[in-house]
């Protein structure tokens, strides 16, 4: 059976205690390979790497720089079909999606950060009789990035991009629940010229690899992408030893839909929004208001073309749905449904474990769920469940589809529904969210901010924000 192997000082190497754990393939539900159960003396050789490369990459120009990135980005997109092959296997998603989205999106981040070392510029203030100040940006050194399972290589890029492209050096843990896509990326580091050191990928658990890397003295920033409970802990761990922290953390957004929106446009991006890699999007809106008086319009299509959803294997060309990430998550997503009945809610479709014909038939499939009849503040609309479920509830007024709306502990995004100018402007404006998408969803532009608000997390993410967040400001007074 396969084995994967941790990244360290640009060669492939064994865990240090030499023990392994499972990676399942959520569409079998069978073990496929071994992943390294990686400890502190791994990240301790992954530090002591980077230390030694630092002066190298940092003393790179932002061209040299950007030039690698670029052959990083070239040599994902030159084993495309493999890169999709093994995301899709390791994360139960449609082949579909992991070829439009998961993969093609890795090759842009490392793309457009490859661009952005290029074009960083600094600042200066004049003072009048006085002098000149002028603002550099250094990199911080060496950082740790952790990123979730839901979009594998896109967002484990989405953050060692940026930090490599502002001189540091990396620390990477990718989920130890989809961890291919980050093994195969060392293959492609090596052809790229990258100095050995600079980008170490550490493999394993957050109880384990990722609390090693949290609590290295000379790991001096940590990115992560998770659950808000980990987002809580990190913090706490972290701050009494001042390293800087972006935290993206979890969500449970809101769609908003009003009676004057372009119904077929609205109901076609709707159905996409609620259970797009099988809801495990921290973007899609798993809460949807409708106007009341198009309420029962809405329900009855909505429900036809959720219940028309092909959920199958990831390499069925028709699955319009493939399985969930795990079975522990699989029983997690059961829970709620069960929870929603026990709330009052009706289950207007799905709500059931799918079973697929052999060798599908242990993978963990689940069918898209609509709910409604449940309480805007109950626990099935305030807790994050992360799955293909999602609750529609009528509203009357603008006033109070914002109250129901900014009634969670979370504030990601929102998108919004309207032909109104003025109303969808109001809306975004007092939505409690980082991200609002007016009449469209997930439509991203790679130079804009991107986190949340609320206990969706702390900093931002994407264009020059990212490159902000991995570099330290110095200002210098020069008096005439």
């Amino acid at each position: 059976m396969k084995r994967i192997q941790n990244f360290i000082n640009g060669e492939y190497c064994d865990p240090q205690a030499g023990n392994y754990i499972d990676n399942v393939e959520p569409a079998t539900g069978e073990v496929y390979c071994l992943i390294p159960d990686s400890t502190e003396e791994d990240v301790a050789m992954a530090v002591a790497a980077a230390e030694k490369a630092f002066p190298i990459w940092s003393g790179m120009t932002g061209e040299e720089r950007g030039a690698i990135l670029m052959r990083i980005s070239l040599g994902i997109e030159k084993r495309m079909d493999e890169f999709v092959a093994a995301e899709s296997r390791d994360n139960g998603k449609p082949l579909s999606l992991a070829a439009h989205v998961d993969i093609p999106r890795a090759v842009s981040n490392f793309h457009f950060f490859a661009t952005a070392a290029e074009h960083v510029s600094s600042e200066s203030h004049y003072m009048e009789g006085v002098g000149v100040n002028y603002t550099t940006r250094k990199p911080i050194g060496i950082v740790g990035c952790i990123s979730p399972w839901n979009l594998p290589l896109y967002l484990f890029s989405w953050k060692i991009a940026p930090a490599l492209a502002s001189g540091n050096c990396v620390i990477a843990k990718p989920s130890e629940i989809t961890p291919y896509t980050a093994y195969l990326l060392g293959e492609v580091i090596k052809e790229s010229g990258m100095p050995a050191g600079v980008l170490n990928i550490i493999h394993g658990t957050g109880q384990y690899a990722g609390d090693a890397i949290v609590k290295h003295p000379k790991i001096k920033a940590i990115s992560f992408t998770g659950g808000t409970k980990t987002g809580e802990y990190i913090a706490r761990t972290a701050a009494p030893m001042f390293k800087k922290l972006s935290l993206e953390l979890g969500g449970k957004n809101p769609n908003i839909i009003f009676a004057d929106c372009d119904f077929d446009e609205m109901i076609k991006t709707t159905v996409r929004s609620s259970f797009a890699n099988q809801g495990q999007i921290c973007l899609c809106g798993s809460r949807i208001f409708v106007e009341r008086s198009l309420y029962d319009k809405f329900k009855t299509a909505f429900v036809e073309r959720v219940s028309k959803l092909t959920v199958s294997h990831p390499t069925d060309p028709n699955a319009k749905m493939g399985a969930v990430v795990s079975e522990p998550h699989m029983e997690k997503v059961l829970s709620y449904i069960e929870l929603a009945k026990q709330e009052g809610g009706t289950v207007l479709t799905g709500g059931n474990r799918v079973h697929l014909e052999a060798p599908y038939n242990n993978g963990f499939y689940i069918a898209p769920t609509v709910i409604e009849g449940l309480a805007y503040d109950c626990r099935t609309n305030q807790e994050e469940i992360f799955g293909p479920v999602v609750t529609i509830t009528p509203f009357d007024t603008e006033e109070e589809a914002l109250m129901m709306a900014n009634s969670t502990v979370y504030g990601l995004s929102a998108t919004v529904w309207t032909s109104d100018l003025k109303r969808a402007h109001r809306v975004a404006d007092n939505v409690q969210a980082g991200i609002v998408w007016l009449n469209c969803w997930l439509v991203r532009d790679l130079r804009t901010p991107f986190g949340g608000v609320k206990a969706s997390g702390v900093g931002r993410e994407g264009g020059w924000e990212a490159m902000r967040f991995f570099t330290e400001a110095k200002n210098v007074l020069v008096t005439f």
